[in-house]
């Protein structure tokens, strides 16, 4: 629980501002994500989240804002949410290695089976792409900060010569968009099995470089 508990504070900062959380605000965000889900991006607007949510027009804005900032707002508690997630299902593998590449798995095929974030994007990418480029920028920055931290931990619980993880998180967080935006590429990443092969042969040399230079 203590574990957990440092990850979620760590989360929230990295993550900068933290979203809403009180009773009315998370009614809200639930409403939203069953809107959008249910409709997509094009066909919702704040009107139809307020009914949904049984409250007022008003008390949206007030409380989240326009429908952009819905969006990202929902957004930004599912990154909240996988985040964790991927964390308890790597953190009892015993190594660096091992954590990385079964994260990796997490974290792809979370978001490729994602209602919200990979739903969307193949329903409406033109909609979309923007809140995961354009407009990502803070969240990009946040979760890579995050998975450097994560990294860094793991290399001195381990023992290991410590340098600055910052290049390789940021290096596979490139990566996992890249393959979320365009699946189309020449490796096969169709399975479990093939994602943490490409994992083992390409991100793992990454981290292996970072430590022989701090070595």
């Amino acid at each position: 629980m203590e574990a957990r508990t440092t990850n979620e504070t760590l989360l929230a900062h990295v993550l900068g501002e933290t979203p809403p959380s009180d009773a009315l605000s998370e009614q809200i965000l639930d409403a939203a994500r069953e809107q959008f889900v249910t409709f997509g991006l094009r066909r919702s607007t704040v009107d139809d989240v307020a009914k949904r949510a049984r409250v007022s027009r008003v008390t949206v804005y007030r409380r989240i804002g326009n429908k952009d900032s819905l969006v990202s707002a929902c957004l930004l508690r599912e990154y909240r949410r996988f985040v964790m997630e991927v964390d308890d299902a790597v953190a009892a593998l015993p190594t660096t290695e091992d954590r990385l590449v079964e994260g990796f798995v997490a974290v792809l095929g979370h978001l490729r089976e994602h209602p919200l974030i990979g739903g969307l994007l193949r329903l409406e990418p033109e909609i979309m792409l923007p809140f995961l480029t354009l407009e990502s920028g803070p969240a990009f920055l946040a979760i890579r900060d995050y998975l450097a931290d994560r990294l860094l931990h793991a290399s001195r619980a381990e023992g290991r010569p410590v340098s600055d993880p910052t290049p390789v998180a940021e290096l596979m967080v490139r990566i996992t968009v890249s393959f979320l935006l365009n699946p189309v590429s020449s490796f096969e990443l169709d399975d479990d099995t093939q994602v943490r092969a490409f994992a083992r042969c390409y991100l793992v040399p990454l981290l292996t470089a970072a430590q022989q230079t701090a070595g």
